[in-house]
C-alpha cells in the first residue's frame, strides 16, 4: 500500500509540474519585454537581444541569446530593432515565442 501512495503522489507531482511549464511556456501568458536586437544567427536560429527584467523568468536586464521558436520569426529583424518580445523557458532552453516592433 506504502509504495501504491508514494508511485501515485510522484506522479501526481510529474503531473502538476509538466501542467505548470505548459502554462508558462503558453504564449498568450507570457508578458511582453522591451529588448534591442544585437545579434542574429539565422541558421541557428538564434538571436541575441538586451534586454530589460524578464518578469516570468524572474531574470534581471541583461544581453543574452535566446533560441527562437520558429526560426523564419527572425528572418525581418536586422540589429538594433528595438523590440517587445514574449519568452519562456522550455525544457532548459530559453526561447522567444514573438517578436513585435517597439511602439
Amino acid at each position: 500500500m506504502k509504495s501504491f501512495v508514494r508511485l501515485f503522489a510522484a506522479m501526481a507531482t510529474l503531473l502538476l509540474l509538466s501542467l505548470s511549464a505548459y502554462a508558462q511556456a503558453h504564449e498568450g501568458h507570457l508578458p511582453l519585454t522591451d529588448g534591442v536586437i544585437k545579434k542574429i544567427d539565422l541558421p541557428a536560429g538564434k538571436v541575441t537581444i538586451a534586454h530589460g527584467e524578464i518578469v516570468n523568468l524572474k531574470m534581471p536586464p541583461m544581453t543574452m541569446s535566446f533560441k527562437a521558436k520558429d526560426p523564419a520569426m527572425l528572418k525581418p529583424w536586422k540589429e538594433g530593432d528595438k523590440i517587445r518580445f514574449r519568452s519562456a523557458e522550455v525544457k532548459g532552453v530559453l526561447t522567444v515565442y514573438s517578436i513585435e516592433a517597439a511602439k
